[in-house]
């Protein structure tokens, strides 16, 4: 299927029936199937550069400090010392920019699949990629599943930064994959999850929060709010295995100066407990699951 008409990205998919996200094409650059997806890199006409994996937008320019930011910093100001961090997935590089610029983290692992993403993203999404070159960073190109089953009691907190749940992402959703992150955790560890859309993806959130319950003492989920994803907005879910952590009150509450200093545009301690307030109807739905 052509992914660009008339000027016009527009992004299609059964994980959201009846509607579609459009954002217009300034220029394509650079379109190429990978041995696991198909990966495009196209600059938009008021969104940057954005990175398209198997016809789904993964992030713009413009918007993509507010996923990143949270996704990183929930868990991270959720720990009350993050030395350690493993990050599976996040081949754009987000996620560790924001990782590696947290004064307590000391290393950080990254297992992503598909070469050709990390690859798109340092040449094109170069704000982003500038995570890989920190000497804080490890990049290990791989399985993640492989990755988890050779790494026990390692990690203070794992993110996991995964695309929607079909084709190379699909068992990142699944039990089996948070049975592999929990043993793949120290004891007080801590991970975050990308958790989709209450609007879109509520059976499936119930779900995921089912069998993390049966997993770990805290479960949680929260979100944020990205306009280029459809419906505007994503979810992530966190778990601890410590079940003294309260993941709606940051360990570490930061002031104006400590914020503007760490060059946060979306994260800061209010909009972390915020995150966790959800609408009735979510609320509802997930305090039954």
């Amino acid at each position: 299927m052509d992914l660009i008409k008339d000027q016009w990205f527009t992004e299609l998919s059964p994980l959201w029936p009846g509607q579609a996200t459009s954002l217009q094409v300034e220029e394509v650059l650079y379109h190429k199937k990978s041995k696991y997806q198909d990966v495009m890199a196209f600059k938009s006409t008021h969104y940057g550069n954005v990175l398209v994996l198997d016809g789904v937008i993964q992030c713009s320019e413009r918007d993509e400090f507010a996923y990143q930011e949270m996704m990183a910093n929930l868990p991270l100001y959720s720990h009350p010392c993050p030395r350690k961090v493993l990050i599976i997935g996040g081949g754009d590089g987000g996620v560790a920019r924001e990782v590696v610029r947290h004064p307590l983290v000391e290393e950080v692992v990254q297992c992503e699949l598909d070469e050709d993403v990390v690859n798109v993203a340092k040449e094109f999404l170069p704000g982003m990629a500038q995570g890989f070159y920190s000497p804080k960073l490890t990049l290990h190109i791989g399985d993640g599943f492989e990755f988890l089953m050779q790494n026990e009691d390692s990690f203070d907190v794992i993110i996991t930064d995964s695309s929607d749940p079909v084709g190379p992402a699909e068992s990142l959703f699944q039990e089996p994959y948070y049975q592999l992150l929990k043993s793949a955790l120290k004891s007080d560890g801590i991970l975050c999850s990308q958790g989709e859309c209450q609007w879109l993806h509520l059976d499936l959130i119930k779900e995921m929060r089912t069998f993390c319950k049966k997993l770990f003492p805290v479960v949680e989920y929260a979100y944020a709010c990205v306009p280029s994803y459809s419906s505007g907005q994503i979810g992530f879910m966190l778990c601890s295995k410590d079940p003294e952590t309260n993941f709606r009150v940051p360990e570490d509450v930061l002031s104006k100066e400590e914020v503007e200093n760490m060059d946060f545009r979306y994260y800061n301690s209010e909009m972390h407990k915020a995150a966790f307030v959800l609408p009735e109807f979510a609320r509802k739905a997930l305090s039954d699951a």
